[in-house]
């Protein structure tokens, strides 16, 4: 290990690293989602950030609006950052063409637009755990995590869920806690630039996941407006026999000051709205521990 990965990590703090691990495996976040997932207020979030550039484990861009005025910052993993992770991970240290080219690939807007959003859900769960006890995000998984071979370990798995890429392609994989309350689920984010037909496809990869003996986790399908959570629910059918599918809207929760962990929920075949950790209780099956390695508590694992 060169020296200049030793001398910047013993400048690191827990939430650094913390940091750096989502920056690695979530690609971009802004200056208000780390805030809001990791740091007591704005401004200190602002000042660390800024030692972290300096020390060069971050970077950053801004990208302007098309109707005049500029973005948050967006921070990025810089070279020295994907060292040390690499480092941690035990894992061949990246080229700097490499890290060069993921950096640039979030300035795309259709890509940054998207892996946004679906950061902001995790962040918003993040933020929520912070301030209050009893909460916890206990693990954050980018979709190309979920791929992996073996990522579900279960001896009742077939042969294809270990040996191959998971058949699911989810936006991200959490598992949420509130008090005893326990929900692993799969997450997809929705801009609504596809025909509904197309979400209700995105299902055959949870089946064939349930077909191989992997996990009956919810689907939760976080949509732009309620109006297309009431249409995708009369597009499903038997299908949530085997993988429920939960739905909610960022219009609803904007109006109702609530973040996904709030009352925003809708389980189809279930009357009410639920919060996330009610869904422990609407689908006991989820507290089955066959899916429940001893390291979902690290977000990073």
């Amino acid at each position: 290990m060169s020296d200049h990965v030793l001398r910047a990590q013993s400048t690191l703090t827990a939430r650094d690293h913390t940091l750096l691990g989502w920056l690695a495996d979530h690609g971009v976040m802004t200056t208000p989602q780390i805030a809001h997932a990791l740091f007591p207020s704005l401004d200190f979030a602002q000042r660390r950030l800024h030692r972290l550039r300096t020390i060069g484990v971050i970077d950053r861009f801004r990208p302007l609006k098309t109707d005049g005025g500029t973005y948050p910052y967006h921070y990025v993993l810089d070279q020295l950052g994907a060292e040390i992770i690499a480092a941690q991970r035990d894992q061949p240290a990246p080229r700097p063409s490499h890290t060069r080219a993921r950096r640039r690939r979030w300035t795309v807007a259709p890509v940054l637009a998207h892996r946004l959003g679906v950061n902001q859900f995790f962040t918003d769960l993040a933020g929520h755990a912070r301030t209050h006890p009893h909460h916890a995000l206990a693990r954050w998984w980018s979709e190309a995590r979920c791929r992996e071979p073996d990522s579900f370990p279960n001896p009742h798995a077939n042969f294809d869920l270990r040996a191959y890429p998971a058949p699911i392609h989810p936006d991200g994989h959490g598992i949420w806690r509130a008090g005893n309350h326990r929900v692993p689920f799969f997450l997809e984010h929705d801009t609504g630039t596809e025909p509904l037909t197309e979400l209700h496809r995105k299902l055959r990869g949870y089946l064939r996941l349930v077909d191989y003996r992997g996990p009956r986790w919810p689907v939760l399908f976080w949509l732009h407006s309620a109006k297309r959570a009431h249409h995708l629910h009369q597009h499903l059918g038997d299908e949530t026999r085997y993988v429920p599918v939960a739905t909610a809207s960022r219009d609803h929760a904007t109006q109702a000051g609530l973040n996904p962990a709030g009352r925003l929920w809708w389980l189809h075949g279930h009357d009410g709205l639920l919060t996330l950790a009610e869904l422990a209780e609407a689908l006991p099956h989820l507290q089955d521990p066959a899916y429940e390695p001893d390291q979902d508590t690290d977000p990073n694992a």
